[in-house]
């Protein structure tokens, strides 16, 4: 099958990488042409350029709107059964506009956002949440493998969405335990190095602080997945819980923080 990817941002980038190297990629489209550049293959200057000759498309953009209007562009020239796989992450509300508008050129659609940061697109050891057809996702699993280790259907589309908008609010409370917690040994002058050894092997231990923990008291902040976007991320699952009138405290209080930091000029700095 012939795959296309739209969108080589830090996430994008290492996804195309993957499916390069497992030998799937066809084509590639980024807005920055540049950014290209390393790619044999195709070089697409539009979306719709690129979808009328792929039979998988996967999108890796940020935010709602991005996915709406590229899935617009693709869809005027998108061939019937072509698979399209969302892999960024935005609400379930624009997962299920997405497929409907592709139904309507008998393209399929799944939603499915990844969790594991950059390291994990580059390693090709993401994890990824899917919503939609099982049977389509059976037929791309050979494929989505060559950048996933952990591929889990969960249910109908905007399932995988919604279960993104529950992985972000856990990274936002960890991420908050995590910096607390250092900052706290660090006035302790304890040794760093040793306190994030241990603790990572223990019952406290976590992605944040074994990719994270180290740098951050090094005072580096390179942008990985961008502090800005996580706060994006966070809107999302801060709507998803209001329409059940879910309290959500710590997800309320990180957004305030979020805040604070964007307008410090942080938005760009690693938040995970």
């Amino acid at each position: 099958m012939k795959v296309g990817i739209i969108g080589l941002g830090a996430m994008g980038l290492g996804m195309a990488r993957r499916l390069d190297q497992a030998g799937f990629l066809a084509g590639v489209y980024n807005r920055t042409a540049a950014k290209m550049a390393e790619f044999t293959v195709i070089h697409y200057n539009q979306p719709a350029a690129l979808a009328a000759e792929m039979e998988v498309i996967l999108l890796c953009v940020s935010a709602d709107k991005d996915v709406l209007d590229v899935v617009a562009a693709i869809a005027s020239t998108i061939k019937p059964n072509t698979i399209v796989i969302d892999t960024s992450t935005v609400s379930s509300e624009t997962a299920k506009q997405a497929a409907a508008q592709l139904a309507k050129k008998q393209a399929k659609f799944l939603d499915a956002p990844v969790s594991g940061g950059v390291e994990g697109a580059k390693n090709g050891t993401l994890s990824m949440m899917v919503g939609g057809d099982a049977d389509v996702l059976e037929t791309v699993r050979p494929i989505l493998a060559s950048i996933a280790t952990r591929i889990i259907h969960i249910g109908e589309t905007g399932t995988g969405q919604a279960t993104k908008a529950i992985n972000q609010i856990m990274c936002a409370g960890i991420n908050q335990a995590v910096t607390e917690a250092l900052a706290v040994a660090e006035a302790q002058n304890l040794p760093m190095d040793k306190v994030i050894d241990v603790i990572s092997g223990g019952a406290s231990g976590n992605w944040f602080l074994q990719h994270r923990g180290a740098t951050m008291t090094q005072g580096s902040f390179a942008a990985g997945f961008k502090l800005a976007l996580h706060h994006k991320d966070l809107k999302i699952a801060q709507a998803l819980a209001a329409k059940t009138l879910t309290p959500t405290p710590l997800t309320n209080m990180t957004l305030i923080d979020y805040q604070q930091l964007m307008a410090n000029g942080f938005g760009d700095e690693v938040s995970a």
